[in-house]
């Protein structure tokens, strides 16, 4: 894995890595949070995926290695859209295929619905398209793990907020989930993560370089938070987009939940994969798996299980 380089896009600095030859398949790896890297999918696909085809994977706009965003500085969703479509324009990539991650998956189907024509096929990784939803679904498992923690207390509020009908907005389920998610401490990752036999090795940075990386992300959320278009839910654009995708989902992952699935299977051209024994990330839980299921969509073989 290699540290990549800064480039201009739109008058801001991000960090882009780029793997494989220039004439194989190009594919675009976005990364979830908001305000997560790159890093952990380059440090366990990119050394696979590169056999096969051409890698580009970023820190977004504002994220970690890239350039952070400045206090006062015009910044919302839509930079990060057309982050990538300028950058595809600048490496002359007619088309370009998408692996979105979690929130990743959000912006996938968001640059696909705007920028069709740039779109060869799209992967979702255990996406949100609807941050009510998934909030409501991280809840009820914030709960589950508060109770195996004797937090009784914590566990009551999660699933009260989970499964309320009055009215609260969706920013407001999204920062009571941060909030009560974080009284589980060390035991946090657990909501979103089952295998633990594939750790990645974050020793390219010190604990106080991370530290200052994850600073500038957290700006990134806060905007986008306060700017509000992420909580605008995606589910209508599946009926609209006729690209081939396909949805993996983690056997144990509660961030895709069943309504988000369901409203997927609307697509033209959607299709499903199950990663078993996995959480909210197959391409670190299941590496090897998660590497054959992408050669196999983008080639056009059969990945059904």
């Amino acid at each position: 894995m290699k540290q990549g380089t800064l480039h201009k896009i739109r008058g801001k600095y991000l960090h882009i890595e780029e793997y494989g030859s220039h004439n194989q398949e190009a594919i675009l790896y976005l990364h979830g949070g908001p305000g997560e890297s790159c890093y952990d999918f380059s440090f366990h696909q990119a050394a696979k995926l590169q056999e096969q085809f051409r890698l580009i994977a970023i820190d977004q706009r504002g994220v970690c290695r890239s350039e952070g965003i400045e206090t006062g500085e015009a910044f919302g969703l839509m930079d990060l859209i057309e982050d990538c479509e300028e950058l595809r324009k600048i490496l002359q990539i007619e088309k370009w295929s998408l692996i979105g991650h979690s929130f990743g998956g959000f912006l996938s189907v968001l640059y696909t619905s705007i920028y069709p024509n740039s779109i060869h096929k799209v992967i979702l990784e255990c996406p949100t398209f609807d941050f009510e939803l998934t909030s409501r679904s991280l809840l009820r498992k914030t709960a589950l793990l508060s109770r195996e923690l004797n937090n009784d207390e914590i566990a009551k509020k999660c699933l009260s907020l989970a499964d309320s009908e009055e009215s609260i907005s969706i920013q407001e389920l999204t920062e009571k989930y941060l909030e009560y998610s974080d009284t589980l401490e060390s035991e946090r990752m657990k909501i979103y993560r089952f295998n633990f036999d594939n750790p990645t090795d974050y020793s390219l940075y010190s604990d106080e370089e991370w530290n200052r990386l994850y600073d500038k992300s957290d700006v990134h959320f806060d905007l986008l938070r306060k700017e509000g278009e992420i909580f605008k839910s995606l589910l209508p654009l599946f009926e609209e987009i006729h690209h081939e995708m396909l949805l993996m989902q983690g056997e144990h992952d509660p961030v895709t939940c069943d309504k988000q699935v369901e409203a997927f299977n609307k697509s033209a051209n959607g299709r499903t994969y199950m990663f078993y024994h996995c959480g909210h990330s197959p391409h670190y839980e299941q590496p090897d798996e998660f590497r054959e299921v992408v050669g196999a969509f983008l080639t056009g073989e059969p990945a059904v299980n």
